[in-house]
């Protein structure tokens, strides 16, 4: 049941609240071994705001995202023991709205990684195939949605990393505008691309927790305030889409990742056989090239890892996270190698090569140069949807990899990266649609708009999936 059935029920006195909280409690402590889904639980809260727009219902957050009294480790060794002395400006929103956090979902250490797999409280598996991967960095929200313990979660994207573990695991994930949710209690690994957002099992779901956590906040001054107001999304979410939505929607299907070398031919060209039931139903596709989205994984990489060498220098061992060795036993610098060996090795390998990006005498050569092209690639994105409604894509061109696939073999995760990292590195909304859930083949799609657009993409995503409930009642019957 969706979490907006949930809340016209209790509204209606045919569910008690507190009887389903406790319900949803009860299959994580059940179910969540088969899956490694959550890092800490929250202990029960019968004191939630009752009678509020969320009265009630149960929702998982990123283990990235600070919580008042609640470890935040990040999935890592470092903050193993880090319990937050505040809230989030998303879980406060949520909490003053009834919502009840039921616990810190697993997810790649500081949000670094593709697969799920760097945590290191272990790793998260696939709902659909538990010998695959569900996607990273935000695995263990994805995997609660998908095996039906929480119907809402939040996540944070740098890079992909809400869309592609929804793309993988059959659900709805949004990466917002930059500066549309605050990240204001977000442990960041990347300020300027990062985005907290929301993920769920139904669009309107999506729909009712987005209205609730975006907005301007006084304590990210990166928020932003003239936008669609909060309240319009709320109400939309328990609406059904503009009929019409399809007819002459202009969407442009972007060249690139479809006939990118490591892409999927049998993900393609089911992907594509939807795209022709869009033009069915009256939206007009026309396929565009933008060739330097084959570069976009590059870019990115340059400024996300000297983003993230910046950010991590503060876990040194004086104000937050472990110590190996304290600072009175030894010198500065054995004391602050010794205590950085509990990263992970992706962690290292990402705080390496930022390192020496932000160098001297290279920086020009490598970031300077980063910052530049990804100017090149806003531009061109804007100059396609200046003509286009939306901007279209698979939610991911691969089928999902194994647990055990070598992460540091970047050719098929290339092959992701350029469709999914473009919104970040523009700052553009990207939602992910799942058309077909499957054991092995998930097939979804992305739609990317201009900013401050999620209206346009939530409607369009509402249709898309009524229609593909419909064409799943005909099949049943």
């Amino acid at each position: 049941m969706r979490a907006v059935d949930f809340l016209l029920s209790i509204k209606r006195g045919e569910i008690d609240d507190v009887k389903l909280i406790e319900g949803f409690r009860e299959r994580v402590i059940a179910e969540d071994e088969k899956y490694n889904i959550f890092i800490t639980l929250a202990e029960p809260d019968e004191a939630f705001h009752r009678k509020r727009l969320l009265s009630g219902v149960p929702i998982a957050v990123k283990d990235n995202i600070v919580t008042k009294n609640l470890r935040t480790t990040c999935a890592s060794q470092v903050l193993e023991n880090f319990v937050p002395s505040y809230d989030a400006t998303v879980v406060e929103r949520i909490k003053s709205e009834g919502g009840v956090i039921v616990g810190k979902t697993n997810m790649d250490e500081f949000a670094m990684g593709a697969l799920g797999t760097t945590s290191y409280f272990g790793p998260t598996r696939n709902p659909l195939n538990p010998s695959l991967s569900p996607g990273g960095s935000s695995s263990g929200s994805a995997a609660a949605i998908s095996s039906g313990l929480v119907p809402m979660a939040l996540g944070s994207d740098t890079g992909g990393s809400i869309r592609l573990p929804a793309a993988w695991t059959g659900i709805y994930g949004l990466k917002p505008t930059y500066g549309l949710v605050s990240r204001y209690g977000l442990v960041s690994y990347s300020d300027s691309l990062d985005q907290i957002g929301p993920m769920a099992s139904s669009i309107f779901d999506l729909e009712l927790l987005f209205g609730v956590i975006m907005g301007w906040d006084e304590k990210d001054p990166t928020t932003y305030d003239k936008h669609v107001p909060s309240e319009v999304f709320i109400k939309r979410a328990f609406m059904n889409p503009d009929p019409h939505i399809m007819r002459n929607l202009r969407v442009a299907l972007l060249k690139e990742p479809l006939v990118h070398e490591d892409a999927d031919q049998k993900v393609v060209d089911r992907f594509m056989d939807y795209v022709s039931e869009l033009e069915a139903y009256g939206a007009v596709v026309e396929e565009v090239s933008i060739p330097l989205v084959n570069k976009a994984p590059q870019i990115y990489y340059v400024i996300a890892f000297s983003d993230a060498s910046s950010n991590l220098a503060r876990y040194s061992g004086l104000l937050y996270g472990k110590r190996v060795v304290d600072v009175i036993d030894t010198d500065w610098d054995e004391y602050y190698m010794r205590n950085r060996k509990l990263f992970g090795w992706e962690v290292k390998r990402r705080i390496l090569l930022g390192s020496f990006i932000l160098s001297a005498g290279y920086y020009e050569m490598y970031y300077d140069r980063a910052l530049r092209a990804r100017a090149k690639l806003y531009d061109e994105l804007n100059k396609v949807l200046a003509k286009y409604d939306v901007i279209a894509t698979p939610g991911s061109n691969i089928p999902p990899l194994p647990l055990d696939f070598d992460a540091s073999d970047l050719s098929r995760l290339n092959a992701i990266d350029s469709l999914l990292v473009i919104a970040n590195l523009a700052g553009l909304p990207a939602i992910v649609i799942p058309l077909e859930v499957s054991t092995n083949t998930p097939i979804s799609i992305q739609l990317i708009s201009q900013k401050w657009s999620e209206d346009i993409l939530f409607e369009i995503g509402k249709y898309i999936a009524l229609y593909i409930s419909k064409l799943e009642r005909e099949l049943e019957a």
